[in-house]
């Protein structure tokens, strides 16, 4: 416990805050991070799903209109857990879950979190905060020396895999507490086991606890990681019934009504164009009635899973009003990436029927055409590096430090930015060394002049690469590509160039008319991904990614 007034000195890093803190003023910390869950879905963003906890965190806090992922759900979530790249902690494409040893797989794709980092819990530890976590972890494989509670939790409670069941979780995706298997899970709510109830409602036990230390309570950090909305669509019967009929218009009319709601709000600007819908999505009036009637209870039920998430994650917020704790609670809130397009075009199964256990994990799920309308304005999806894979919702909520009707904040921000930010409200020292082992530096910024109105005077550009798409954003130009080559490689990277505040949705491609622009970006990259790892990469991906992408 720190001294009622002392005070602390902040580390310089990036562009770091220079205002002291005292120990009294630190803030408690909830980062909520959601699954798959797209740039409109949600109201504050431009969509119609029911979500009034989040409107009011939206309101009375500051929306970012270009926050970058990395791409997917592992590499996402290792770079915000550490603040680094991900194939700088050794997640550079998926974890190793069940993959075995493969003294083929370079260090940067070993599939587990390595020692070169240290995560937000670990740093936030160090300076005196207790650390919770409740949801999808989806950084290690079976060594539970990269699980939660030798990560830095005080407590944990869910899912060490990527997706689950929602209702019956099996195999290796079931729940843990602590670093012991929950072989009969159970949530305090009166509805059948569902695992956003659950994790929601262990992030209310371990703060409820937390407070019953009344005034000897330190400040805390809790990240809640729920699994929803990504696939399997299952939602609660009640939240199904809310929703039924809601999408028979369809994913075109979806889509406009949105992309008009964004305008309105001033989240886009008007002489933004709709990105066209995705040249593999049929024309919604091109179906005959039976697959309209198959399809739309898909979007409903996606629709129903995020009204869930928004009413548990208002259940949180009011522990926090319970206990006078809300005031000085910065609540950061994201997605991991853009809606997924992957399993299906239409969508395939039936949120009803296919709740049995051990169904298929990707029945079931809404395809591409509704993730079309989760991105909208933007084209692409989960996995690419265009807005729409890359480009989600983030909402900071923090009363004593962010003025109500705040709106937007339009520099981009990303990823990296949230250990800086950390280390920042915390006064935390960010480690050159942890346990022996050399820490790698951060790149990113904080994010604290964003919540006092000021620029966050980014110095060097933003990098991602996953799956072999990339890009590079500098101030008004964003540079991306698909099928990504090593410098070295026989197949030539096709980038595409954008002035991005001006053409947000990606649609003039301004490559030819640019080319020394193209190779300044370019160059950046390259040098960026030498840096972090990207290459070399394992053999048997380079290939199957560059064979897809012929």
């Amino acid at each position: 416990m720190f001294p009622s007034r002392f005070y602390l000195c902040l580390l310089c890093v990036g562009g770091f805050s220079t205002l002291t803190i005292a120990a009294e003023d630190r803030p408690n910390i909830l980062l909520i991070m959601v699954d798959d869950m797209g740039f409109s879905d949600i109201a504050p963003y431009g969509g119609e799903i029911d979500t009034p906890n989040l409107d009011k965190l939206a309101k009375n806090g500051l929306r970012f209109t270009q926050f970058y992922n990395s791409g997917r759900c592992c590499p996402t979530r290792a770079t915000l857990l550490t603040g680094l790249h991900p194939h700088q902690v050794g997640i550079g494409h998926m974890t190793g879950e069940n993959r075995g040893q493969d003294a083929d797989i370079p260090a940067a794709y070993a599939g587990n979190i390595n020692n070169s980092c240290v995560t937000l819990a670990q740093v936030a530890k160090s300076a005196g905060y207790a650390t919770f976590m409740a949801g999808k972890w989806h950084l290690a494989g079976n060594d539970q020396a990269d699980w939660p509670l030798q990560r830095g939790f005080d407590q944990y409670y869910g899912c060490i895999a990527g997706a689950t069941h929602h209702f019956e979780p099996y195999d290796w995706r079931i729940m843990y507490n602590g670093n012991n298997a929950d072989p009969m899970p159970q949530s305090t709510s009166d509805r059948p086991f569902y695992t956003t109830d659950a994790f929601a409602d262990h992030a209310i036990g371990y703060l409820n606890e937390h407070f019953e230390q009344g005034a000897e309570a330190p400040p805390f950090f809790l990240y809640l990681a729920f699994t929803a909305p990504h696939w399997p669509l299952h939602a609660h019967d009640e939240e199904l019934d809310k929703y039924a009929g809601k999408y028979a218009g369809g994913w075109d009319q979806a889509r406009e009504e949105r992309y008009h709601r964004q305008i309105a709000s001033g989240l886009i600007p008007a002489s933004w164009s709709l990105s066209p819908r995705d040249p593999d999505v049929p024309a919604w009036d091109s179906l005959d009635e039976m697959q309209q009637q198959k399809s739309a209870p898909l979007m409903s039920a996606f629709a129903a899973m995020v009204d869930r998430i928004d009413q548990k994650i208002g259940d949180v917020i009011q522990t926090l009003e319970n206990h006078h704790a809300l005031d000085n609670t910065l609540i950061l809130f994201l997605s991991d990436n853009g809606g997924c397009a992957e399993a299906s075009l239409m969508g395939t199964g039936d949120p009803v029927t296919d709740r049995a256990p051990n169904t298929p994990l990707t029945k079931p799920s809404y395809g591409k055409a509704w993730a079309n309308v989760s991105n909208t304005p933007y084209r692409l999806f989960k996995h690419f590096a265009h807005q729409g894979g890359t480009n989600t919702p983030f909402i900071a909520h923090w009363p004593q430090r962010i003025e109500k009707g705040r709106d937007w904040f339009r520099e981009p921000a990303q990823l990296i930015d949230i250990m800086a930010t950390l280390v920042d409200v915390t006064g935390a020292r960010y480690p050159s060394e942890f346990g022996g082992q050399k820490i790698l530096p951060l790149d990113g910024v904080s994010l604290v002049p964003a919540f006092e109105g000021n620029s966050l005077n980014r110095q060097q550009p933003l990098f991602i690469e996953h799956e072999n798409n990339a890009f590079v954003r500098n101030n008004e130009w964003k540079l991306v590509g698909r099928g990504v080559s090593p410098p070295a490689g026989l197949k030539q990277q096709q980038w595409e160039l954008y002035k991005i505040v001006e053409d947000g949705t990606e649609l003039n491609n301004l490559a030819s008319e640019y080319p020394e622009k193209v190779k300044e970006l370019s160059d950046q990259w390259q040098a960026w991904a030498a840096r972090v790892g990207v290459y070399p990469k394992p053999q048997r991906r380079r290939a199957a990614a560059q064979n897809e992408s012929e």
